[in-house]
């Protein structure tokens, strides 16, 4: 059999290297073994990265969890109640007018002779302001007086001719019925006297008039005539006003105070006013009277004030503003208007307990304006919101933000 080379090759042993060194696969197997352990340790240090990675991911959606939270809790201010046994005062406009204001018109028909008194004249009572030329009077006023004498004369014939005609009588002269008939006659004479003095005395009083005087003390505000014009008066007729007068020592003003307010009203009550005209400047009056009803249309009840005006300070006309005085409910609080919440449901007040909301309902009393009186259901320990949103919710939480004092 032939062998070749190749295959003798293949049939010889391994050689072996000597002892205490190692042969070719040994050093195969150590290679394996530190490649291995670098994967391992790569993964490791990759593994380690990702679960820190993880945690701190965790931990910073934790963190913004928490102050999202944080964050949609609302920060609310608060003020507590104030208790309404203090006296409270409302301003409320008055109109001024002078205490007594007429027109003066003529009560007789005729020409204006003269007038003596114009615009912004202080007169007294009585005075002579203007006069009044009435010839068509004056003619009647002789008339009158000469039917009068022609009255008399006619009475002074029939009692002289009744006191015959009794005389004859007595002495049988003449018959009962002539006699009754003289002292008739002298009746009728008698009342014609009568009627013709009261007609004197009449266009004696309307030539009176001629002369146009004050009624009172006063100022004239206004003159509607002139010298010449054409002055009539009569039922008949529609009178031209010669003057306006106005006693301005005192005044009147009238106060239109609203239901709500009507307990302030009590006569005999001193009131203070005050008018843009005179800053810093206060006024006194006494509620004098009211009308003790109120106006169905505007639901107000009038009062009117007496003021004295002996320094012509004020004027009939002005505007003023009149302090009255409300007496305090010692069972109600006054509030801050913006810590009202108007809800469909009714009022509503939000008030914090244990950082959560409660809507509690409550009753208005007065308004003042800023401040309003709660009558019914808040006491002076509530903790209010101030400046509510309008989606507050019963319930819900917040953070409390304290600006107001705690009530007594």
């Amino acid at each position: 059999m032939v062998h070749t080379a190749e295959h003798e090759s293949e049939n010889l042993p391994v050689p072996r290297g000597e002892p205490g060194q190692p042969g070719p696969g040994t050093a195969s197997r150590g290679k394996s073994k530190l490649a291995l352990w670098l994967s391992a340790a790569v993964v490791a240090v990759i593994g380690a990265g990702i679960i820190g990675g993880i945690h701190s991911r965790v931990a910073a959606d934790a963190t913004l969890a928490s102050v999202a939270t944080q964050s949609s809790v609302p920060t609310v201010r608060i003020t507590y109640p104030q208790t309404g046994e203090q006296i409270q005062k409302i301003d409320l406009p008055g109109n001024v007018q002078a205490f007594n204001d007429t027109p003066i018109y003529a009560r007789t028909s005729g020409y204006l002779r003269r007038w003596y008194v114009d615009i912004g004249s202080h007169v007294r009572q009585g005075q002579l302001m203007a006069e009044i030329e009435t010839p068509e009077l004056d003619q009647q006023l002789q008339q009158a007086q000469a039917d009068l004498k022609n009255s008399q004369a006619n009475l002074d014939m029939a009692a002289i001719t009744s006191k015959r005609w009794q005389n004859l009588l007595a002495k049988h002269a003449v018959s009962k019925q002539e006699t009754d008939q003289a002292l008739s006659d002298l009746a009728a004479r008698q009342a014609a006297v009568a009627a013709s003095e009261a007609n004197v005395r009449r266009l004696v009083q309307l030539q009176s008039f001629e002369r146009v005087t004050a009624p009172f003390d006063g100022v004239v505000t206004a003159r509607n005539t002139d010298i010449g014009a054409l002055v009539e008066a009569g039922a008949n007729t529609s009178p031209k006003e010669l003057f306006h007068l106005s006693a301005l020592g005192e005044l009147r003003v009238y106060i239109a105070v609203p239901e709500a307010y009507s307990s302030a009203v009590t006569n005999g009550a001193t009131v203070s006013l005050t008018e843009a005209d005179h800053p810093g400047e206060n006024f006194t009056g006494i509620l004098a009277r009211n009308s003790n009803s109120f106006d169905p249309q505007t639901r107000t009840l009038t009062a009117e004030a007496d003021v004295d005006n002996a320094n012509g300070r004020l004027l009939p006309g002005a505007y003023v503003l009149v302090h009255l005085q409300l007496p305090g409910n010692p069972h109600s609080v006054t509030l801050p208007s913006n810590a009202l919440l108007f809800r469909a449901e009714g009022l509503r007040v939000a008030v914090v307990r244990q950082n959560h909301i409660v809507l509690i309902p409550v009753s208005i009393g007065h308004d003042y304006g800023s401040m309003v009186e709660i009558v019914s259901g808040l006491t002076a320990q509530d903790a209010v919101v101030l400046d509510p949103p309008d989606s507050l919710s019963a319930g819900a939480t917040v953070k409390v933000l304290q600006t107001g004092k705690q009530g007594a």
